[in-house]
């Protein structure tokens, strides 16, 4: 169910358009970086779906495991000092037929499938321990059961020298493996750290923090039956997705998430029929609102400013009413507190509205 409920001329999501492929070769891939001024590799309509590859950064953390020949060539093609200012290697960009500043872009996550079956969990200099593990860097790599969908631990090592080069390739059949979290499980939950469109300043924006294009939110619930809505910038909007994770907690606190290659079904609706100030999650159950800053106190009232928003403008409470309704029935969580710019949400449940129907919520969403 979209958002909004249709009051506009100029929406139309009913509309299923044509499937593109958008696979992961270096003239379709960007690292590092949302630029106004990248050409885009595919232009699409509204309503059009686009099956993607989204390729890990980390794939060289155990490339005999995580890099195939067309990753590798992307490795090749791309060289470390084209690799900034971010770190996160970028699908796209995609251009948005009709779109312009002001739209808003609905994009519907219907499928995220592994490329294959391991990830890589970095304890990363950027760590929010860091300095409490004697500034040592681990890498922890798991296999994933794409059946009973959790993924174990397969082995770990401490990355040799420092890990500050995007893409590095540690050559871990080189180091000394350790055992790790021996009998422990944890669920696979798939999702995409970083997407967005270009933000409408110079040059290159690094993809590292988060904002209000979208970009580095790393939310967990941004994967398949998810949709996010994120403002255009730009004309064309020019998204793009990367940063593909396979399970991750709120707060990320040791820099990384399981992090893995995905397959990435979804589809592009242009909306003109609402605005919204900031990137905007719907799940099945859960409204999700986001706030960034560097500040964690700043992030925290951005995000219960842009529910009052959400929660006024577009479900039509009062102010007064919206503001206790936060209080008794919405969430606030860290998203991540490692990407610079740190990422608080709030999610309000759905189904306590009547015009949504009652809805049996689970623990988490």
């Amino acid at each position: 169910m979209a958002l909004i409920s249709e009051r506009g001329q100029e929406r139309d999501d009913r509309r299923v358009g044509a499937l593109h492929m958008l696979p992961a070769r270096p003239e379709n891939c960007h690292w590092g970086y949302f630029s106004p001024d990248l050409p885009p590799v595919l232009s699409v309509r509204s309503g059009d779906l686009v099956q993607a590859e989204a390729i890990t950064h980390h794939a060289g953390d155990a490339p005999e495991l995580m890099m195939d020949e067309a990753v590798q060539a992307i490795w090749e093609a791309i060289p470390p000092e084209d690799r900034y200012p971010g770190v996160h290697l970028m699908t796209g960009p995609i251009h948005v037929e009709g779109a312009r500043p002001g739209d808003m872009l609905e994009v519907r996550y219907l499928r995220m499938a592994p490329r294959n079956n391991y990830g890589s969990n970095l304890a990363a200099n950027w760590g929010h321990l860091y300095e409490e593990f004697d500034q040592r860097e681990r890498v922890t790599i798991y296999e994933l059961d794409p059946n009973a969908r959790i993924a174990q631990a397969l082995y770990a090592y401490d990355v040799q020298g420092r890990y500050d080069t995007p893409g590095m390739v540690t050559h871990c059949p080189k180091c000394d493996r350790q055992s790790a979290l021996p009998g422990v499980r944890v669920p696979v939950r798939p999702h995409l750290g970083t997407a967005g469109v270009a933000p409408d300043l110079v040059g290159r924006t690094s993809t590292i923090p988060p904002g209000l294009h979208g970009g580095n939110i790393d939310n967990w619930r941004i994967g398949a039956g998810a949709t996010m809505y994120y403002p255009v910038q730009v004309d064309g909007a020019l998204f793009s997705i990367g940063d593909p994770h396979v399970s991750q907690g709120d707060g990320e606190v040791s820099g990384t998430a399981i992090e893995s290659s995905l397959d990435v079904l979804f589809q592009i609706v242009l909306r003109r029929d609402f605005t919204f100030p900031s990137p905007l999650l719907e799940t099945p159950n859960y409204w999700i609102v986001h706030g960034f800053d560097e500040d964690l106190n700043v992030a925290m009232k951005r995000t219960a400013v842009d529910m009052l928003t959400l929660l006024t403008g577009q479900l039509g409470l009062s102010r007064d009413d919206a503001y206790s309704l936060m209080s008794i029935a919405a969430d606030f969580g860290i998203t991540q507190v490692v990407d610079g710019r740190q990422g608080t949400h709030a999610r309000i449940p759905r189904g306590i509205f009547p015009a949504q129907g009652a809805v049996r919520l689970p623990d988490d969403d």
